[in-house]
This record gives C-alpha cells, structure tokens and sequence, in this order.
C-alpha cells in the first residue's frame, strides 16, 4: 500500500514537469508565429532568448516522455542564461539600464516598437522574461516536490 502511495506522490510530482515544458512549448511556437506568420524580424537580443528557449522545448518534451527526474541539472542553466539575458533586454526595454537599445536598432526592427506589443499589452521582452522565470519556477517545484515524494 505505502509503494502505490510513494508512486501516486511521484506521478504527481511530474505534472511541475509537464507545466514547464508547455510553457516552453508555447513559448518557442509563440515565437516562431511571431517570425514566421507575423514577419516580424526579431533582434538580436530576441535571437539570443531564443537560441535559449527552442531547446528547452524539445529537452523538457524528452524529459517527460522518459521521466527523467534530473532534467533540472540540465535544463535549468539553460532557463538562467535564456532569463538572465531576457531580463537584461527588459531593463533596457523599460529605460531602467540606461543604455540605447542597439541591438534592436542595428539590424531589424526595434523591440519598442507598438507593433512588438503581444499578449495583454506587453513587449515581447516582458513575455520572454516571464517564460523563463516561469519554467525556473516551475523546475525547482519539480525538483523538490520529486525529491520529498521518494523518500
């Protein structure tokens, strides 16, 4: 009885996992609409968030369908480069870091352009930040929820 209880606490623990990986599902076909559909040529610091978030979306996909329960040791430094710079673009968004965005005016469009503007009003650097903050999250939650359940 307590090793159908122990397994049920496990199988619950990768409902975390799966959350994360549709978030990053979402995420990658989000931007590729965003590219492929809409036109809209992504900057440089976008290029970067992505070269972070498609391959979460694939690995995250990997680690459900194999329960693999480490996918944290490799996921996550991936989710901290990809928030790490996707925070950065965010603060030089919102004029906090007092810089120009240059690498949005350089090549392509400008991320402060009103056309760059998504979900619920806001910029897609905002959006990005949040995926990866939300896959962090949700990784960690998975981590620790999957740790106590198989003791």
């Amino acid at each position: 009885m307590n090793k159908i209880i122990n397994n049920s606490a496990v199988a619950q623990s990768y409902v975390w996992l799966y959350a994360a990986w549709i978030v990053a599902l979402s995420a990658t076909l989000a931007a590729l609409f965003i590219g492929e559909i809409l036109g809209q040529t992504p900057c440089v610091l976008c290029w970067y968030q992505r070269i972070a978030m498609f391959p979460l979306a694939w690995i995250l996909g990997v680690a459900c369908l194999t329960s693999d329960s480490r996918i944290g040791r490799y996921a996550l430094p991936l989710t901290f480069v990809g928030g790490a710079i996707a925070l950065w673009h965010s603060l030089l968004y919102a004029g906090i870091v007092k810089e120009a965005i240059s690498p949005c005016q350089q090549n392509g469009p400008s991320c402060t352009d009103s056309a760059m503007l998504t979900v619920a009003g806001l910029p897609i650097p905002y959006l990005s930040f949040i995926s990866f903050l939300a896959i962090a999250l949700l990784l960690i939650i998975f981590h620790f929820h999957n740790k106590h359940s198989k003791v």
